[in-house]
């Protein structure tokens, strides 16, 4: 049977010191997130990164964190979502498909919403249920999933009344006015 221990112990204790090194430095160019844990240390835990132990810092003085925003919020993937469905404009609808070349109109949202990092349901029916509801296109932000004709089509709204949407069979993936089809619901993912 193998044995099941690190044969050289400090290399382990490097690299951790190391990665806290250069975390450390990435957050604010300082080197106080290095230092070995003292007594007096206070933990301070930075969103998406991790909790560390600052010295000095009594614990009653701990400082939240900022909300650093990373890029990744739920507007910022419908952005995304948003411009991955133009880029498919001029694509060719196909009963079924869920791209990379062709859609039908719930296949073009699920998969702009996937290359964004989010999974919805693959149906139009199904993202009609998901999501949180928008009440009213004037609360629409762009990345909102429109639902239209009961439940029967879905398009991404691209903002200032307008959506990307993969229709009907002949027609290619295009923008239309949101005011020319029968609105049903909003939902953001």
């Amino acid at each position: 049977m193998a044995k099941h221990r690190l044969e050289q112990p400090s290399v382990g204790r490097k690299a951790a010191k190391s990665a806290v090194l250069a975390g450390s430095i990435a957050i604010g160019g300082s080197l106080a997130f290095a230092a070995a844990p003292a007594a007096d240390a206070a933990p301070i835990t930075i969103p998406n990164v991790g909790t560390f132990d600052i010295p000095g810092l009594p614990p009653q003085a701990t400082p939240k964190a900022p909300n650093l925003n990373l890029g990744n919020s739920q507007q910022a993937r419908a952005e995304k979502a948003l411009r991955a469905a133009e880029s498919k404009i001029g694509s060719p609808y196909v009963y079924g498909a869920a791209g990379p070349n062709a859609f039908d109109c719930s296949g073009l949202t699920s998969w702009a919403f996937r290359q964004a990092g989010k999974t919805i349901p693959r149906d139009s029916y199904g993202q009609l249920g998901g999501g949180t509801p928008v009440a009213g296109l004037g609360n629409a932000k762009p990345g909102d999933i429109l639902v239209f004709n009961g439940g029967g089509h879905v398009g991404i709204y691209a903002g200032n009344g307008m959506f990307v949407h993969s229709s009907t069979e002949g027609v290619p993936v295009k923008k239309d006015r949101v005011k020319e089809w029968n609105l049903l619901s909003i939902r953001r993912y």
